[in-house]
This record gives C-alpha cells, structure tokens and sequence, in this order.
C-alpha cells in the first residue's frame, strides 16, 4: 500500500507535466503536418511532387523526432536531450548496419529526385523490364509495363545500372532492314520506298527519312529505312506498323522482289558406273562440250594404252 500510494502521489506530481507534454506533441504533430504540406506544395508549384513528397515526410520526422526529445525532458527532469542523442549515437552504427539497403536506397531515391534523370511519365527501360514511370518513392521506384502490370524497382539498383530514357527527347528514331532481289533496281526501290515512308501519318518531314543501302546477303540486297517519329511508345508502335505496310505496298506497286532466303541442293548417286566422268555429271563441273577427264579416267586409259 505504502508504495501503491507513493506510485500514486508521483504520477499527480508529474500528472501537470504529462498534460504540458500531451499539448506539446499535438502542437508538434500539428506542426509537422504543415511543414510536411508546405515542402509538398512548394515542391509540386516546381513541378517536383516526388521530391516534395520525400522530403515532406523527412522533415515531419524529424519534427517529431525533436518533440519527443523535448516531451521526454519535459516529464523527466533529469533526462536531458543531448542525453538522448548520445545514446543514439552509439546505437546507430548498429541501426545502420541493420537497414543497410533501406538507407542505400533512401539516399539513392533523394539524389535521383534531385538530380532528376528522368521523372514521372517518362517511358524508361531498366536492366529487363521496360514502362512508364508512374511514382518515385524513397525506396523504390514504380513503373507500369505496356502490358498492364507494375514493377518495383529499388532505388539503388537504377541508380547504379544503366537507364534508357525512351522519351527524355519529344522524337526518336526508328529503322528495320527490307530485302529486294538482285534483279531489281536498288536507286529505283530507293526512290519508291522514301515516297512511301514519307506519305505515312506520324513520320516527321524534318528530320526526313531515308533509305539506305546496307548490305548484300545471299539472297536479297538489304536496304535499312529510318524516320522519325514522337517518341510515347504506342506512337512508335503505330508508325512502324504503317511504314512497313506501306513499304510492302510500294513494292507491289513498282514491281519490286522481296524475295525469301532460297536455297539449292543438288544429289547424285556415286554408286553409278559414270561416277567422277565429267563427260556424264554436269553438276558443278565447267560447262563444254569437252571437259577434262576425271584423273581416274585419265590414269585408267593410260594403263591400257601401255598395257
């Protein structure tokens, strides 16, 4: 009973301390969420709502943070609040050993937002997986997939790989390779697909496109045709379905081979009594009405003649 009453007369002593500490915390709570508003304001007035967002819930941390040392001191008088700090000082080699990859990731998430190599909306392509990014958090970032799905990508490894910003520039150019046959004309073909190329909805005329000889297969003399086109990825999609259907178009209409890869294969029976006689197996033997005899023959009729 002794100590319930003692326990009892020091919580009313304290208890004008615990309501000024109460009071505090709200006014701090309050505090940080307008801080936390305001950077997020003046952030997104920037056009920077992802920077703002992290840096918003970083100082209500903090804001917070701070109350609670000081709400501490408040109901304890011998606590102080260098105190406190020291001793998180000492625990935090620990703390950060722990959360190693979730600090990496924090501090890579604040310097892509700073820096900004690519933002909200901007179509990018990351190790695999290629999207649009929808959100940059302070440990990830979130990006959609053209086909419907979402990926999370640490900070940390974007920040360390390479990144293909698809649509940092309003264009971007596209190409694929078309085949014609040898027996066409290939400043003719040239000159057909170009006026193709260019007549299609969503090529630009400035940069203009063009075709260019680029290489000779076995079977069709390659021409490479490139345009440009906006950069969003369903406008590319779009624009390189309509060039190769009007390429394919043009080639009917002028007459122009497209020819498949084509391959010639020629068997004999070396069975036969007329095997290796050039005078009787043409294939792949100099044309003539008078080939070379096979150096077997040649020896045979030399043995019968000094025979």
């Amino acid at each position: 009973m002794a100590k319930l009453q003692s326990f009892a007369n020091g919580f009313f002593l304290q208890l004008p301390n615990l309501l000024v500490a109460a009071v505090f915390l709200a006014i701090a709570w309050l505090v940080a969420g307008l801080v936390a508003t305001a950077i997020a304001r003046l952030a997104a007035h920037r056009a920077r709502p992802d920077l703002g967002s992290l840096l918003g819930s970083l100082a209500r941390g903090a804001v917070l943070v701070a109350a609670f040392l000081f709400a501490a001191a408040i109901v304890f008088a011998s606590v102080h609040p260098g105190d406190i700090l020291a001793t998180l000082g000492i625990g935090s080699v620990a703390i950060g050993f722990a959360f190693k990859d979730i600090l990496q990731n924090l501090l890579a998430g604040i310097l892509l937002l700073i820096n900004r190599p690519y933002r909200r909306g901007d179509q990018i392509v990351v190790k695999d997986f290629e999207g649009t990014v929808e959100h940059i958090e302070s440990r990830a970032t979130l990006i959609k997939t053209y086909d419907g799905r979402r990926v999370i990508i640490p900070n940390s490894d974007i920040y360390t790989s390479p990144v293909v910003v698809n649509t940092a520039y309003a264009q971007r150019r596209d190409d694929f390779i078309v085949g014609i046959g040898y027996g066409d004309d290939p400043v003719a073909a040239i000159d057909a697909f170009i006026a193709a190329i260019a007549a299609v909805e969503g090529v630009l005329a400035d940069p203009a496109p063009e075709v260019l000889p680029w290489a000779l297969n076995d079977s069709t003399v390659d021409l490479k045709a490139r345009w440009w086109a906006d950069s969003a990825r369903a406008e590319q999609v779009h624009v390189r379905a309509r060039v190769v259907l009007a390429i394919f178009r043009a080639a009917r209409e002028h007459g122009i081979d497209l020819p498949f890869p084509t391959q010639v294969l020629l068997f004999h029976d070396q069975s036969e009594a007329t095997d290796g006689d050039r005078r009787h197996q043409r294939e792949g033997w100099p044309a003539g009405s008078n080939p070379p005899a096979p150096r077997a023959v040649a020896k045979t009729e030399a043995d019968h003649g000094q025979g």
